[in-house]
């Protein structure tokens, strides 16, 4: 009995520990609401690097969560993520502006409403106009980038599941924006990247065993935009379900492939 308490504290210990390490990690990014001129808001979290110096710019993420992030409290959206790019240690080697806006319960990033089945006919929307949450974090990007120091050409945006989504619809809306975008199980109606043409490189990640968004839909964006002659790697996870965020955020090269993009020297790199 007494060896199976010791067990039972140390574990208690261990899951305390790790809590407080997490809540320290969020606690690293600013928690602010941007306002719209129609009285929109959109909250957000934002993480900017250690040390500005004078005369530096620096790199911009844009992560967008997924569905089950939604909601008003500031928070949540920093679930999948969050403490990856607030580590101490990836702080100071990769030191960088990062964006979490969190998406409200009731709308969805790349569509008005969160489709009712991924399994039946094509969910994804071909000529919606932008969401308002998607038009209102371009607001919030569009500031951010006027206020700090920011290198325009290593913008980036990652997203997850919904998110993934809202990365392949924002880069197929502004194909000369960002320098790298890595949607996770997402999807897009692949007649919009019928002769699409960007800089943006691309890397996708999907599970082959994904029961909520089918694989099919990041194979098909994979080989649209390889016909496009668009710079894209897929890395399919074999046997992974719909959190193949896990496996994607554990690979040694996510950071160091994310920061070594460049508008330019992608433009001449696809150019070759």
């Amino acid at each position: 009995m007494k060896r199976t308490n010791k067990k039972l504290i140390g574990l208690s210990l261990l899951c305390w520990t790790i809590a407080i390490m997490a809540n320290a990690q969020h606690e690293a990014y600013r928690a602010n609401s941007y306002i719209s001129k129609e009285g929109d808001s959109l909250h957000y979290r934002q993480l900017s690097p250690l040390q500005i110096e004078k005369g530096e710019k620096y790199p911009l993420v844009l992560f967008l969560h997924g569905a089950g992030e939604r909601g008003s409290n500031n928070q949540s959206q920093l679930t999948h993520g969050g403490g990856m790019f607030s580590n101490p240690v990836n702080r100071e080697r990769y030191p960088a502006f990062v964006l979490f806006p969190q998406c409200p319960a009731e709308l969805y990033w790349p569509s008005p409403t969160r489709p009712g089945s991924f399994h039946e006919g094509n969910p994804f929307p071909y000529n919606a106009t932008i969401s308002r949450p998607l038009a209102l974090t371009m607001e919030l990007l569009g500031e951010v980038i006027a206020t700090y120091p920011v290198d325009k050409d290593r913008i980036y945006v990652v997203g997850l599941s919904m998110g993934g989504m809202g990365t392949f619809d924002l880069v197929r809306r502004y194909p000369d924006l960002f320098a790298a975008a890595i949607p996770i199980c997402g999807g897009i109606h692949g007649e919009r990247l019928h002769n699409f043409k960007t800089n943006t490189s691309f890397r996708i990640f999907h599970g082959d065993a994904d029961a909520v968004v089918p694989v099919r839909y990041s194979r098909e964006a994979y080989l649209k935009l390889k016909a496009e002659g668009v710079d894209v790697e897929y890395i399919e996870l074999p046997g992974v379900n719909h959190n193949s965020w896990d496996p994607a955020f554990n690979r040694d090269d996510f950071m160091p492939w994310l920061f070594e993009q460049n508008k330019k020297t992608n433009k001449q790199r696809i150019a070759r």
